[in-house]
């Protein structure tokens, strides 16, 4: 079994059987052994030849390489699963690598071999009994491999022609019966593409990859090998005798060798290892836990797995965890449907896996026409071939969500903890809106995230924003839907960067990252550092290694500097922990990514909530009151979104097509469910109203619809019937009580809607300062610090609501006066706010009570005109004093009024407009001269000066100074008549005009 079992002496024993091997370390060893001795004796190594084949240290190690030619392959005699196992290219690489395949596999003889180029790997099955027998189940083909390691695997070996291949399954019953094997194995060999085959290794062993001639071959290996244990010779096990044609339940001897029935493979198979390994980094093994394993097995498909959800890999594990098989009548059919499963597999957890670059590499043109070899892999590493990538604003936006969603929920976590530990931090802590910067691909992605509502986000960048719905999944994914299209995104943060992955497709965004920082890229132990502490490293250069996952890894440097260690030797590394640290040579070189200028689509998400006019008036609305909850957008979209919301939603408010169109809804829904003859009464007042929905005196039915129901309540006896009927016409009744007072009642009642909630929030703010104010919802609000947190969310966005309740008071009030009476107690209500935070609501609210007390705007034009023209002599060129300054002092409101004059046919009343418009307005102040002239166009002009008030700081400040030097003036009007140049300090200058036009004004 050693002889077939240790990787330098089954190379002996090929030599010794003839089968062809390429150059190494043991070239032409060859055991005393004739084709004579197959009955004599079983073949055995003997030490000292088993010696001459080993590479003992580096010295002994360059001097074969030298012989043999590179580049070449060092081994561990003991490796396996891509373990001990280097390519060399030079001498210059010898060392370091020679070094590696120690640590790997530590006290394991080593051996030098010949690199074979663009070769395959092709395996034979054998399984063999203590009776002598030997046979061949066929072969499998594993040449997709990355670091020597296979990655997918295929039954039978279809690339090597028929003659070949039966060859080499010859070759391999041979070895078997030379060491007197038992029991299932795998000979490897390496296929040529001029047909000629070199002998590998030999695995005495069932590996992972053995469901795959199973399945090809319909033989259980596991059960064959425990009947072979037991003693029982190969042609009395059932499986074989079907696979030779002979009776399953039979005892006569099978002749293997010259079997009248030739056993041929059942379809194909394709197989693919599923590992816990990076392929944007170069396969990069990591640990850590998984939170989710979801695999559909088919009739055709199935595979299993090492871990499950809630379970994990450790930094000393093997990286593969899974295994997956397809079969198909064909080659082609097992690729298909292997991409399929592949693709329905989801895996999330804390390391990334190769899912999606299997599906690029079955799907690549390569290996759909099975022209790949053995360093096909390594090649699309090299030439960092991806797998498929989400659209990378997609992933942009995705991203920028997973990260602004993070911070949002951690703040709003933090601030209710501090509330229930009796703390109160400021309210700008609750954050709102968050600013993102994600880097990929060398581009720089500066974005801005905002609440809209607690499932809604808007993501601006470089002046665009789109909306975008999110609802949080219990698994701590995001569901999307952008652009038409939902998605379920992931994200898992790392020191360095974030993993998205959107579907089963994953982008990694950069942070931004200090070069002279060395972190550790996953967990596991410091092996050596191969440059001096403090030495000099150039970018690229590896500066140490580490055991990760069984494997050793190379340390390499991303920038030019000194290099300063922080860990030593051996200690155990934590992902992201900092290993050593670096002084740049020239920090200026360091490569910045480039910002990116683009904006974001413009999607459309109309589609999504419909276009109808109640469709409409639910989202606006729903919008306006999540600005009264605090969900307030950044400025300047802020001011934007909120007026076009206000006035689409009066718009709709106004329609009378409104409730027709949120009835037909709710009378759809429950269609079948209410009695037909109630359906049909409902219908026809539906009928009535939308044939006369333009007419002026057309109202919407509340009342007869209520009577329909009420009546038809009456009539039912029972009362769980009743309790039906009212459950399934609940949705009615809630809509005709909302258009009991029609139209005009049901905008009043929505706008009252919004202020009251502005009020609510506001009116537990006006009894002293934050801090008191929140200390009293928290007593109020003991056992529920939600309530409290959802209050202190919204009055931090005071300001922003502020803008919202004056529009709608604008837009109810300015349009509609007569609604300014039925407001009244709400709005005096608004008023009686006092924090300087409400002053501007408040002002507003005390301005429309004050308007709706004034005289109309006609009548008051009409008195003002009166009072005008009664002022007049006339001559037309005199003014009545007394009328004059009845306007001046008037508490009503007349400087809306007043501009209609300057206009005036009259130009008398025009001057006497611009006077009393002077006067008015600096009424606070006082006017010591006042000039009237005239322009060429006869346009009229008004001149004053006034003085400031003693109250003033700049009169205060100069009569301070005059008293600093003693020197005190009084100004009199004799000094003004004697000097025109002397303008006292306190003394300013003003003057009037009015242009019809801008025209008239340039002029």
């Amino acid at each position: 079994m050693w002889a077939l079992g240790d990787k330098i002496a089954s190379s002996i024993v090929a030599q010794t059987a003839g089968i062809p091997t390429l150059p190494w370390s043991g070239s032409g060893l060859q055991v005393d052994w004739q084709e004579s001795d197959f009955q004599k004796r079983i073949l055995n190594v003997p030490q000292e030849l088993y010696e001459k084949g080993c590479v003992t240290d580096v010295d002994h190690g360059l001097r074969v390489a030298e012989a043999i030619g590179y580049p070449i392959m060092v081994k561990a005699s003991e490796g396996g699963g891509g373990k001990g196992i280097r390519k060399v290219n030079n001498a210059d690489d010898f060392p370091n690598l020679f070094r590696q395949v120690q640590a790997e596999v530590p006290g394991s003889p080593i051996f030098v071999m010949r690199l074979a180029k663009q070769s395959r790997h092709l395996e034979v099955q054998i399984l063999a009994d203590q009776y002598g027998n030997a046979i061949s189940l066929f072969g499998r083909d594993c040449s997709v491999q990355r670091r020597h390691q296979k990655i997918i695997e295929e039954a039978p070996a279809s690339i090597a022609t028929l003659d070949v291949f039966e060859h080499m399954e010859q070759c391999a019953v041979k070895l078997a019966k030379m060491v007197g094997y038992v029991s299932a194995g795998t000979v490897e060999y390496l296929y040529s593409q001029d047909g000629s085959f070199y002998f590998l290794e030999l695995n005495p062993r069932l590996q992972v990859e053995h469901p795959c001639t199973e399945m090809v071959a319909d033989v259980n290996l596991p059960s064959a090998q425990l009947q072979i244990a037991m003693g029982i010779p190969l042609h009395r096990i059932k499986d074989i005798r079907i696979m030779y044609g002979a009776s399953p339940w039979g005892d006569t001897p099978v002749d293997f060798e010259n079997s009248a029935h030739v056993p041929c493979p059942r379809g194909h198979v394709i197989a693919a290892r599923i590992t816990s390994e990076n392929p944007d980094e170069g396969f990069k093994p990591s640990s850590g836990t998984v939170q989710e394993l979801n695999f559909r097995s088919n009739k055709n498909v199935w595979g299993y797995f090492s871990v499950a959800a809630a379970g994990g890999l450790h930094e000393f594990a093997d990286s593969q965890f899974g295994h997956c098989f397809s079969w198909g009548e064909n080659r082609e059919e097992a690729i298909s449907n292997m991409v399929v499963a592949l693709k329905e597999l989801s895996i999330r957890g804390d390391f990334r896996t190769t899912v999606e670059y299997l599906i690029k590499l079955l799907e690549t043109e390569s290996f759909q026409h099975n022209s790949i070899d053995t360093g096909w892999l390594d090649r699309l590493i090299a030439e960092k071939v991806q797998a498929e990538r989400p659209d990378t604003i997609l992933g942009v936006v995705c991203g920028a969500l997973h990260v602004a969603d993070v911070s949002l929920r951690n703040s709003i976590s933090n601030f209710l903890h501090s509330l229930e530990r009796g703390q109160v931090l400021p309210a700008h802590t609750l954050l709102n809106i968050v600013d993102v910067e994600l880097i990929y691909e060398g581009k720089k992605y500066v974005l801005k995230v905002a609440r809209q509502s607690p499932n809604s986000y808007v993501v601006i960048m470089n002046g665009s924003c789109v909306e975008i719905d999110v609802h949080r999944l219990s698994d701590g994914g995001l569901l999307l839907s952008y652009d038409g299209s939902s998605y379920t995104t992931y994200m898992k943060e790392e020191v360095d960067r974030y993993r998205i992955t959107i579907g089963n497709k994953t982008c990694v965004f950069e942070k931004e990252n200090d070069p002279s920082i060395l972190r550790s890229p996953s967990a596991g132990k410091l092996i050596q550092y191969v440059v001096e502490d403090g030495g000099h490293v150039f970018a690229g250069q590896c500066f140490g290694e580490i055991e990760v996952m069984k494997m050793v890894m190379t340390l390499t440097a991303a920038e030019s500097g000194c290099i300063h260690y922080v860990k030593r030797s051996g200690a155990a590394l934590e992902p992201g922990c900092i290993i050593a640290k670096m002084q740049l040579d020239d920090p200026s070189r360091v490569q910045q990514a480039d910002l990116h200028m683009g904006t974001l689509p413009q999607i459309q998400s109309t589609a999504l909530r419909g276009e109808k006019l109640h469709r409409i008036f639910h989202y606006v609305f729903d919008n306006l009151l999540n600005v009264m909850n605090g969900y307030c957008l950044p400025d300047p979209y802020f001011t934007a979104k909120v007026k076009n919301w206000v006035e689409r939603l009066m718009k709709t408010l106004r329609d009378p097509s409104l409730p027709l169109l949120e009835l037909q809804d709710i009378m759809t829904s429950v269609s079948g469910r209410i009695p037909p003859n109630v359906e049909k009464s409902i219908k026809k007042e539906i009928a009535q109203y939308a044939s006369n929905i333009t007419s002026v005196l057309c109202q919407f039915p509340s009342q007869q619809i209520a009577n329909i129901l009420d009546s038809h309540a009456a009539t039912l006896n029972r009362k769980s019937e009743r309790e039906v009927f009212f459950m399934n016409t609940q949705s009615i009744v809630q809509l005709v009580q909302r258009y009991r007072s029609g139209n005009r009642g049901h905008m009043k009642a929505v706008v009252m809607d919004l202020l009251r909630q502005y009020l609510k929030v506001e009116t537990q703010f006006q009894h002293g300062h934050y801090d008191k104010c929140v200390f009293a919802l928290r007593e109020e609000n003991k056992n529920d610090m939600n309530t409290v947190l959802n209050y202190i969310f919204s009055h931090a966005q005071v300001t922003k609501k502020n803008l919202l309740v004056t529009m709608l008071i604008d837009q109810l009030c300015g349009r509609d006066p007569t609604l300014t009476d039925e407001l009244i107690n709400i709005l005096t209500e608004l008023t009686q706010l006092s924090k300087t935070t409400n002053a501007r609501v408040a002002l507003r609210a005390r301005q429309v009570l004050i308007a709706s007390h004034l005289p109309s705007y006609e009548l008051r034009h009409n008195q003002v005109e009166s009072i005008f023209l009664s002022a007049i002599d006339m001559y037309g060129h005199q003014f009545c004093i007394e009328n004059l300054q009845k306007l001046i002092l008037s508490e009503t409101s007349i400087f809306d009024v007043l501009p209609n004059f300057f206009y005036h046919s009259n130009q008398v009343v025009r001057m006497a407009a611009l006077e009393v418009y002077v006067r008015r307005a600096y009424i606070a102040y006082e006017l010591n001269s006042v000039q009237h002239r005239q322009l060429k166009d006869n346009t009229c002009v008004v001149e004053f000066q006034f003085m400031l008030p003693t109250s003033h700081p700049n009169r205060m400040s100069f009569s301070s100074n005059l008293n600093h030097y003693g020197m005190v003036h009084v100004a009199s009007v004799s000094d003004v008549l004697l000097d025109n140049s002397f303008t006292p300090p306190c003394q300013r200058m003003g003057g009037m005009v009015s242009f019809r036009t801008f025209e008239d004004f340039v002029r």
